[in-house]
């Protein structure tokens, strides 16, 4: 009757120490990550707090703080900090592609991560245009992949799993979105689904999602919004959002990857010649348009997209564009940041614009849209955005016209910018590696490594 619990029965590997331990380091980690995503958020929140009181005395003060934060985040990440720098998903996606111990070391190490939160909750500080949830992805998977090797797991099958369950994990407690944090996995860190890895990762995420609830409740991003869209004319706000917001989420992503190639060349000698002094230009770009168009310019948006999604809208029909500006002047700088939340914002004022062109559409709906849109546009991660949104806004109802939106946003990024902007990054961290040299013939394997590097064509 208990044969099967002996070893070697059929089920004695379920109760082996490597799966308990395995079990172990998937709950702790998940944990640790949630918890770690709750301060971070709060810290974030902090920071930004203190800067809006700043600039609400006087935003002239943003002419002072926004450069100096930019030119000091600038010159931090000139060292050993520097992958820091962005949003932090290339480098997470990089890893994955790249199974290589010294590359995953530089990259998610545990200096890395507390650089990445503490300089991300400095650039809130100065009121860059950045979010937290890329940096929560990176935090989250660096913490997974050192808390696994700590605990044995150095394979480098298993370190992919642990990567890609940490950085669910980080965008389930960014955004407190479990699902979008599984599929935002799959469809935007590995590209491929694996049946005997479905487990891990919804562990990963419940747990974390689990200690979230337990600490924050309860709780929908952007509020409940009752929202919907019938068919006929309403469906017209499907075509033009996917074509409008996802057209200018592929020009954004192209203007990034342009500027990280160092394009246009003069943009290109002025960031390698004196890049703290660069960022700082990029500060007092920001700086101006908070003060010309207003304090929008400043931090993730939450605020504003909110307003508009919630159809009481704290600002114009300017919002969108400005912030589409702020949000890239921000990235070029080349300071810690994420593109998620900044990203909605954008997305949330392209509809709020679009809604005028459709008088007959409930403006929620048209924002609703336009968020998805944009998002699909700039990461060109369709289902990712789609779950985000419907999981941000509490809304079932607009899930049909969101992944038909999604879907054409999609196809108009991918007219301006061929490869989606995570990955176009990540390849280009893999490129500045060097060759790898052949091992000697009598070398032993380091039983420590990841794994071989692979050749790059």
């Amino acid at each position: 009757m208990f044969e099967p619990f002996k070893a070697g029965g059929a089920l004695a590997p379920l109760w082996s120490r490597e799966r308990w331990m395995r079990r172990v380091a998937l709950w702790g980690g998940a944990v640790a990550v949630a918890v770690v995503a709750l301060i971070f958020a709060r810290a974030a929140d902090a920071a930004f707090g203190l800067f809006s009181r700043v600039i609400h005395h006087s935003v002239w003060w943003a002419l002072l703080l926004t450069p100096t934060v930019f030119a000091a985040l600038a010159w931090l990440t000139n060292g050993a900090l520097k992958p820091t720098r962005g949003s932090g998903i290339p480098q997470v996606i990089a890893a994955l592609q790249l199974p290589d111990r010294e590359f995953r070391r530089r990259n998610l190490s545990l200096g890395v991560s507390a650089g990445k939160l503490a300089l991300t909750v400095l650039a809130l500080f100065g009121g860059a245009s950045v979010g937290r949830e890329g940096p929560t992805v990176h935090v989250g998977a660096s913490l997974m992949y050192v808390i696994g090797r700590a605990l044995g797991f150095k394979d480098p099958r298993d370190a992919t799993h642990f990567l890609l369950a940490g950085g669910a994990a980080g965008i389930a407690a960014a955004f407190n979105t479990p699902l979008a944090g599984v599929v935002f996995a799959i469809e935007e860190l590995s590209g491929r689904f694996e049946h005997t890895f479905s487990g891990t990762l919804l562990t990963a995420v419940i747990v974390g999602g689990v200690v979230s609830l337990g600490l924050l409740g309860a709780y929908t991003y952007f509020g409940t919004v009752q929202a919907a869209l019938p068919l006929g004319l309403g469906w017209l706000a499907v075509l033009l959002c996917g074509a409008v917001a996802g057209l200018l989420g592929g020009v954004f992503s192209r203007m990034i990857l342009a500027a990280m190639d160092g394009r246009p060349r003069w943009l290109g000698r002025m960031r390698a010649a004196n890049p703290v002094l660069f960022a700082g230009g990029c500060g007092l770009v920001l700086a101006l348009l908070g003060i010309v168009f207003g304090a929008g310019a400043f931090g993730t948006g939450y605020e504003q997209a909110r307003s508009l999604v919630q159809d009481h809208a704290v600002v114009g029909h300017e919002f969108g564009l400005m912030k589409f500006a702020a949000n890239l002047v921000s990235y070029v700088a080349g300071i810690p940041g994420g593109l998620f939340s900044p990203a909605l914002a954008v997305g949330a004022g392209i509809g709020h614009n679009l809604a005028v062109l459709l008088p007959g559409v409930d403006p929620s709906s048209m924002v609703l849209l336009g968020m998805c849109a944009y998002l699909t546009g700039v990461t060109q991660a369709p289902l990712t955005s789609s779950i985000i949104c419907l999981e941000l806004t509490d809304n079932s109802d607009m899930m049909l016209p969101i992944l038909a939106t999604a879907l054409l946003a999609r196809g108009a990024s991918a007219l301006v910018c061929r490869k989606p902007v995570y990955k176009a990054l990540a390849d280009r961290l893999l490129a500045l590696m060097p060759e790898p040299a052949p091992p000697a013939k009598d070398e032993h394997d380091d039983e420590d490594a990841d794994g071989p590097r692979p050749a790059h064509t």
